[in-house]
């Protein structure tokens, strides 16, 4: 086997990936994000730590939404962008992109809450979810929640008599499968006719007359969620397509044209520097999604609606690092076989696994969906040869992995603090506490300064949940 080759520097910051103001101290040497030392967020805060810098995360949002508004007025109409609760929600987050001009997108009463606690007025928020509650729906109805996305037949009338028992005309959406689904991991693509979100494109005319049966509900057009970590824009054209197509029989339904499209989105991003070339330019995306949009309404005969949009991880990915510390590392051997199933390990004798102090708990994705990550040393510089690195957490587990493959300077050590880049989205939302393990504080930076937006779990907090002594209790008799 012939031995490993060095990359061109193992010390590099790729700011493709890591914020953009993430970079190396000049005279420290050390990782900076929003001007702060990595060490010294850890020092203050602990380890593991989830950073969010709010230049990127404000500055995503407002690309993003001038991108998206701006091309929807080329084509003569507006747009609404929403920002993805699920994704990371917390009241700080959520107040950001408000102030952005974002509306909300909340897929629960909790989401809700935390989009009222911020402050985001009630009509700027979506609701969706395919089991929501009777109470959930209640809650959203009184709050007076801008948009309901119905999922099933049954939450239209569950819907309609919220709606009226609290005096009010709710708008809603119907969620529909166009068919049409993104290539990507079978657990992310939302768009198969045979799974638990929305109802056939086929059934839309019958739902849409029994949503329009009651007065308590106003209904405002599809929505339609093809996928996640979408790169192109083929589907999105051939979905609308599909969508608009419908349009025609629906306006007949209502005996007026239909005013909305939510074509969702779930545009894609970078997790590696070597998916950086095929990630796309949300300018890009834009101008091709309002053409695609033009050109279906002119097919279908039908005036171009209002336009809705999710582009979900791609507006708080890339503003979040992952801090951890270093505990272990150990060298397995790797056979020529075991080395050769992976191309990209090739001229590698062995792997150097290194363990962290956090893991599947802080960052289920790679667990879930084999998502892989960037990572570099943030405490310091090394000239040492590039090792072949696997990092990896501390639970039982033998899928604990946050690092599936990367290069590292082979002097990585106990104690050095590891930055795993992009880790704004789906990392602290699907945490857990498994193996007892505390959930990671949340820290916000910006020129300088640090501040505490999510306070993390201590053991003592979970050991208060679990329940001793308590009486015992008994089911009421029944005949």
């Amino acid at each position: 086997m012939t031995e490993p080759t060095q990359p061109a520097d193992l010390n590099a910051i790729d700011t493709r990936v890591f914020p953009p103001t993430a970079r190396r101290g000049n005279e420290c040497r050390e990782l900076k994000i929003g001007e702060i030392r990595a060490t010294d967020l850890t020092a203050q805060f602990g380890s593991p730590l989830y950073v969010i810098d709010e230049g990127a995360a404000r500055a995503k949002a407002r690309e993003v939404f001038t991108a998206l508004t701006s091309e929807a007025e080329r084509i003569g109409t507006s747009a609404t962008v929403y920002y993805a609760g699920k994704a990371f929600l917390c009241v700080e987050v959520a107040a950001w992109m408000a102030e952005e001009g974002l509306a909300i997108d909340v897929a629960s009463g909790g989401e809700l809450s935390v989009a009222l606690a911020a402050g985001v007025k009630p009509e700027m928020i979506g609701f969706h979810g395919n089991n929501k509650s009777v109470s959930e729906i209640d809650r959203a109805v009184a709050a007076g929640v801008g948009t309901i996305i119905i999922d099933s037949e049954i939450e239209i009338e569950r819907v309609a008599q919220a709606a009226a028992a609290h005096g009010r005309v709710q708008r809603v959406r119907l969620r529909v499968n166009s068919g049409v689904h993104a290539s990507t991991h079978d657990f992310l693509a939302t768009s198969h006719e045979d799974q638990k979100f929305g109802q056939p494109l086929a059934a839309a005319p019958r739902l849409a007359s029994l949503v329009l049966a009651h007065a308590s509900l106003d209904f405002v057009g599809l929505h339609c969620h093809i996928g996640s970590q979408i790169f192109a824009t083929e589907g999105f054209r051939e979905s609308a397509k599909r969508l608009l197509s419908v349009y025609p029989e629906l306006a007949k339904l209502a005996g007026r044209d239909i005013p909305e499209l939510n074509l969702g989105g779930g545009f894609g991003i970078a997790y590696t520097p070597d998916q950086a070339a095929d990630a796309p330019e949300v300018s890009r995306i834009a101008r091709e999604l309002a053409d695609i949009v033009a050109e279906s309404c002119a097919a279908a005969g039908v005036p171009v609606p209002k336009l809705a949009f999710e582009p979900g991880r791609a507006i708080i990915g890339q503003s979040g690092v992952t801090l951890y510390t270093v505990g272990t590392t150990k060298t397995v051997q790797l056979a020529g076989s075991d080395a050769a199933a992976d191309p990209a390990d090739q001229g590698f004798s062995e792997r150097l696994y290194v363990s962290v102090d956090g893991g599947m708990s802080d960052n289920a994705r790679p667990a879930l969906y084999g998502a892989d990550y960037h990572v570099r040393i943030a405490n310091r510089v090394s000239a040492a040869d590039a090792a072949l690195v696997r990092v990896v957490g501390k639970h039982c587990e033998s899928g604990d992995i946050v690092v599936q493959r990367d290069l590292l300077p082979g002097d990585v050590r106990p104690g050095d603090t590891l930055a795993v880049a992009t880790t704004g989205a789906y990392c602290w939302s699907l945490a857990s506490n498994y193996n007892y393990v505390p959930r990671p504080p949340v820290v916000a930076v910006t020129d300088g300064r640090a501040r505490l937006i999510v306070h993390g779990e201590t053991e003592a907090e979970l050991l208060a949940k679990s329940v001793t002594g308590a009486a015992d209790w008994a089911p009421t008799p029944r005949s």
